[in-house]
């Protein structure tokens, strides 16, 4: 085979030199020359090189705060946080009393040590009295979680879930039962609301669905927060004891919501 003979780069027709040189803006400055095979590259005026390279950069950073509120936008979207909470966060939960500040530190630390909680999906209960705050507070630790953090976090009540797998067994619905439980058990965080609101003893239905949602979490290490008007006492028969055995695991949090109600005043 025959082999190309490789023609080495002149050295003399690379080199460098510093020439004075004059900017229409700036003034004088010491341009650097580089010859290159013959060419001069001549360097620009530092000044003009430094404001083009800060307008790049706040143009970068524009962009990425851009492409932040939009993913903020579409998580703050799929979260389906009811409009009344939507902008609730924990800074902006009253507290009046012992109880409401210990939940609220309860909360804070939740949401502080999130990756750690996301790790072993421990898992919270807000139990107590309507309207002390336990909604508030849930759509705060969601909001909170999802504005600081790349976790995503998404807020159902029992009774929409329940309406939205029988909507799927029309024939016209695009949605399917395993989609909906599959948007239920993908988030960071789900915030699963009304839990026993009825008080009554729940279908098989019911029972099986919850028993879907909070299974399929478990199995995935991820954490749930249950929200519920009932005690501890109660909380089996709403949902099963299978889902709070599930629940527990891993020492769930429990959270006691025990003074009166403050539905109707501000911050409630």
């Amino acid at each position: 085979m025959r082999s190309e003979k490789v023609t080495p780069i002149n050295q003399a027709a690379v080199g460098n030199r510093i020439e004075p040189a004059e900017c229409d803006k700036h003034g004088p400055f010491d341009q650097k020359v580089t010859m290159l095979m013959g060419r001069a590259l001549r360097s620009q005026c530092p000044e003009c090189a430094r404001i083009a390279s800060d307008q790049r950069e706040a143009r970068e950073q524009a962009e990425q705060a851009l492409t932040v509120r939009m993913a903020l936008s579409r998580k703050l979207g799929d979260s389906l946080i009811p409009k009344r909470f939507a902008d609730r966060s924990l800074s902006s939960y009253k507290v009046e009393n012992k109880g409401q500040a210990d939940a609220l530190r309860f909360c804070r630390h939740y949401v502080k040590t999130f990756t750690q909680i996301a790790e072993t999906g421990r898992c919270m209960v807000l139990l107590g009295k309507p309207g002390t705050g336990k909604t508030h507070l849930g759509a705060g630790m969601a909001n909170d979680l999802m504005r600081t953090t790349s976790h995503s976090a998404v807020y159902r009540t029992v009774g929409s879930i329940l309406q939205a797998i029988r909507a799927t067994y029309d024939r016209a619905s695009e949605a399917t039962e395993a989609s909906i439980l599959a948007s239920l058990i993908e988030p960071s965080l789900l915030m699963l609301d009304e839990v026993g609101v009825s008080k009554e003893q729940p279908s098989d239905f019911e029972l099986t669905t919850l028993f879907a949602i909070i299974n399929g979490r478990y199995e995935q290490v991820k954490p749930t927060v249950v929200i519920s008007n009932l005690d501890g006492h109660q909380l089996p028969m709403a949902m099963g004891e299978r889902c709070v055995d599930r629940l527990r695991e891993g020492g769930m949090i429990v959270v006691p919501f025990e003074w009166e109600s403050h539905r109707g005043k501000e911050g409630a």
